[in-house]
This record gives C-alpha cells, structure tokens and sequence, in this order.
C-alpha cells in the first residue's frame, strides 16, 4: 500500500470546507468531492467550532501548553547541568 503524501492546505480552502459542512451538505459529500480524510474534515469542524482558527497553538488544551512548557525547562535545565558539570571538571584540574 502505497503511503499518501501529505498535502498542505490553505486557512481560506479549510474554512471554505467548514462553511460548506455548515450549510448543510453532507459530510460523506464533501470528504468525497474534496478527496478529503474523515479525521482532517473532523479536525477542521472541531476547531472551527471552538476557537475559529486552524492553528495548532490556537487549539491547544491547558495541559498541552503546560506540557510543552514544561518539556522546555526540562531542557533548559539539563542543558545547565551539563554546564555545571563542564566547569567542575575544568575546575577540578586547576
């Protein structure tokens, strides 16, 4: 089975897509015409309805952000450490 390369689409082609699903024509339909999946149609519809905006930021729960948050200071932090134990050793040899 041959792997689907991944299209990119337009703010304005996936509200167009919304717009359509709110005036009424089936979803079936316009995943069909548009050679769409039903989980990127899904995806479109769900965001539309809660934040208007197909930004993955825009659309992130609490506990994502704070996650992603907290992946960074953990970064940061180990990234200090392992300054930290450069400049023992260094200091250790003088």
């Amino acid at each position: 089975m041959a792997k689907r390369e991944r299209r990119l689409y337009s703010k304005e082609f996936k509200e167009q897509i919304v717009q359509l699903s709110l005036s009424g024509k089936p979803r079936s339909e316009i995943i069909k015409e548009y050679e769409l999946t039903p989980s990127v149609f899904d995806k479109w519809v769900r965001q539309h309805k809660s934040t208007g905006s197909f930004e993955e930021k825009d659309n992130r729960t609490p506990e994502q952000e704070e996650l992603i948050r907290l992946r960074k200071e953990n970064q940061r932090l180990a990234m200090e450490n392992d300054i930290l134990k450069q400049a023992a050793l260094i200091m250790g040899r003088k």
